[in-house]
């Protein structure tokens, strides 16, 4: 495979709403509200300060995304960029694709001074993704994630 890592634009919108959708049904059975979706997408993709979408393609054909977000810590006098928003279609996993995207992001973040790690969280038992983020070099971590969510509840 000749996979190829982009910045998205406004023109993957539609893409990104399908995408997020279709993650948020397989990996918590949550039916997203598409409206809300597709305006959160174009907000982001619309202002570079709330996070930036990456498209993995193969000729020209969209085969998954990610999101890198940001969060500061004053421990590191850096920023993390958290990785979110994975999704990779079910005809191509395990084939390197979220690899690709990774290490087109590590890249990324290595070039930026300011930048200190890379973060993301994975649903507790979807054990396949945590084995390829320990081979990719990730540790897992001490912490568990609260949220008090005013949105989906």
């Amino acid at each position: 495979m000749s996979i190829m890592i982009r910045p998205a634009t406004l023109n993957d919108a539609e893409r990104i709403t399908e995408f997020n959708a279709l993650m948020a049904k397989e990996t918590e059975n949550i039916e997203l509200d598409l409206t809300r979706l597709r305006a959160g997408v174009e907000s982001v993709l619309r202002d570079k300060s709330k996070g930036v979408y990456y498209i993995a393609e193969e000729n020209g054909s969209a085969l998954g995304q990610t999101l890198i977000t940001y969060e500061w810590s004053d421990w590191r006098n850096g920023m993390f960029w958290w990785i979110q928003s994975v999704y990779v279609q079910k005809d191509y996993r395990g084939k390197g694709v979220f690899k690709a995207m990774f290490e087109h992001l590590r890249t990324l973040a290595k070039q930026e001074q300011t930048v200190c790690g890379l973060r993301l969280y994975v649903e507790e038992h979807n054990s396949r993704a945590q084995q390829t983020y320990e081979r990719l070099g990730m540790k897992k971590t001490y912490y568990d994630m609260y949220e008090l969510d005013f949105v989906l509840l």
